[in-house]
């Protein structure tokens, strides 16, 4: 985290993209730093509002002109409010937070996954890839045709695109996981790169652990702080040394090895975790 840093960023643009919004920010000390996996976290409401939490944002891009692009939706109160906001205004972000995705050494096949607006930071993930002499095969899916995000950028970067939704509006109908275990083993992926929705991500890893690969899951939890202060996205991860430990998706994450999040215990403290409450202790 030691790049973070808190800013006051002016908005150059906020657009709407099919039932996202894409924004770009004016940050230039930030955007050098930007690696893909970090993101993001914006003040909200304005000064005097009563929404005191941070919003959490995937940083979608980073440009050499010192911008980052974000995408969200407007689902809660605090991203209605930044729906609203306008060019020229400006906001109080804390970037680039969090561990960015782990990139292999050598070139080996890859395969990305996202779930709705999770495709935001996969764009420039694929290019860092296939900078390094990696292949690149996508799977995007989502509820329904509007709710993907970046199909036509993924598209032109990666070496294949396949796009799945769960009322067949675009693409293959059903969800990535049905689609997921032939790509891997046609393409020999070792490397499994996913962001979107828990469900999803455990989906995932489970699929990829069960066909050989190595997965990395970057993790849409409720992030308040961003520094690791408020302990609101805690998950039982496994160590290197077998034991569970609560971690925080905003310090020590948001993106983790699949294999070592205990997907069915997210949102509990399982009772074998390292501090956990010892039942019928004082």
């Amino acid at each position: 985290m030691s790049d973070a840093q808190q800013v006051k960023a002016q908005i150059l643009s906020i657009e709407p993209v099919g039932s996202y919004f894409h924004m770009v920010l004016e940050a230039p000390t930030v955007a050098e730093h930007v690696l893909p996996g970090h993101f993001v976290a914006i003040a909200v409401g304005g000064i005097g509002s009563g929404m005191l939490l941070r919003r959490a944002f995937s940083i979608h891009r980073a440009t050499t002109n010192e911008t980052i692009e974000v995408i969200f939706a407007a689902h809660g109160q605090g991203t209605h409010w930044l729906a609203t906001q306008q060019a020229g205004d400006v906001l109080d972000i804390v970037a680039p937070l969090g561990k960015p995705f782990a990139l292999p050494r050598q070139p080996v096949p890859c395969v990305i996954v996202a779930g709705g607006y999770g495709s935001a930071p996969m764009d420039m993930l694929t290019q860092e890839l296939k900078a390094r002499g990696c292949s690149v095969d996508v799977v995007l899916g989502a509820a329904t045709q509007d709710k993907l995000f970046g199909v036509l950028d993924l598209k032109r970067d990666a070496d294949s695109v396949t796009v799945t939704t769960d009322d067949g509006s675009s693409g293959v109908r059903g969800r990535v996981t049905d689609v997921l275990p032939e790509l891997i083993q046609r393409t020999s992926a070792r490397a499994v790169y996913a962001c979107g929705p828990m469900g999803m991500l455990s989906a995932v890893a489970k699929v990829s652990a069960d066909n050989g690969a190595f997965s990395q899951c970057a993790v849409e939890e409720s992030m308040a702080c961003g520094i690791g202060v408020c302990m609101t996205c805690v998950l039982p991860v496994i160590g290197d040394d077998g034991v569970t430990r609560m971690l925080r998706s905003c310090v020590e994450g948001p993106v983790f090895r699949g294999d070592r999040v205990r997907w069915d215990d997210v949102d509990t403290i399982p009772e074998d975790a390292f501090g956990a409450p010892v039942p019928g202790g004082h």
